[in-house]
């Protein structure tokens, strides 16, 4: 029963909520550089860049200074 409510509050929320990992991946390419603080400020533990950067989802352009994978370097 739990699991039937939970799920219909996330449908009326608008569905669920972006994994750390996707709005990481968001901000970035929305920014094209985004530093360590900007990613803390919106609740991305600093351990996970590296975990992301071995992923292939980010990548470390300098120290401190990371960029989506996807995007060409300016």
């Amino acid at each position: 029963m739990r699991d039937r409510e939970r799920a219909e509050r996330i449908r009326l929320a608008g569905g669920p909520k972006p994994s750390l990992r996707e709005r990481a991946v968001a901000l970035a390419r929305e920014k094209g550089e985004v530093r360590t603080c900007d990613l803390t400020d919106i609740g991305i533990p600093r351990c996970y860049l590296a975990r992301m950067c071995d992923e292939g989802l980010l990548i470390k352009v300098g120290y401190g200074i990371y960029r989506a994978a996807d995007q060409d370097a300016v």
